[in-house]
């Protein structure tokens, strides 16, 4: 059975959040040359971007031996409506919350 990831396992783990950071910066680095960059052995590196290819978040390309990895910006694009539309549902919530407790507020003044 495959396990299904999606972009946001994929972006959930710090490490792999800075391998996203250091290929849009740097595009089209090796698996060895992301190693370089963390403290993490070249194995958990290893598995950080199958993870991030798995999710779609990555693309690896094999050159003879070297396999290099580019980053695809594109499908943060789902991070962002996901957020957007939850801001959208949250600020009219907290809109309501708001005027309801002004409502309350006056009424209790007016009351006294």
């Amino acid at each position: 059975m495959e396990l299904r990831r999606d972009i946001f396992q994929g972006i959930a783990d710090p490490t792999r959040r800075q391998i996203i950071e250091l290929l849009a910066r740097r595009p089209a680095l090796n698996v060895n040359a992301i190693a370089d960059q963390f403290e993490v052995s070249r194995q958990a590196v290893s598995l950080h971007v199958k993870i991030l290819q798995e999710c779609g978040l990555l693309s690896i390309s094999k050159q003879g031996r070297e396999r290099y990895c580019e980053v695809r910006l594109d499908k943060l694009d789902e991070v962002s409506t996901w957020i957007d539309e939850n801001r959208k549902f949250w600020q009219q919530k907290f809109k309501s919350l708001d005027n309801y407790l002004t409502r309350i507020k006056t009424d209790n003044h007016e009351n006294k």
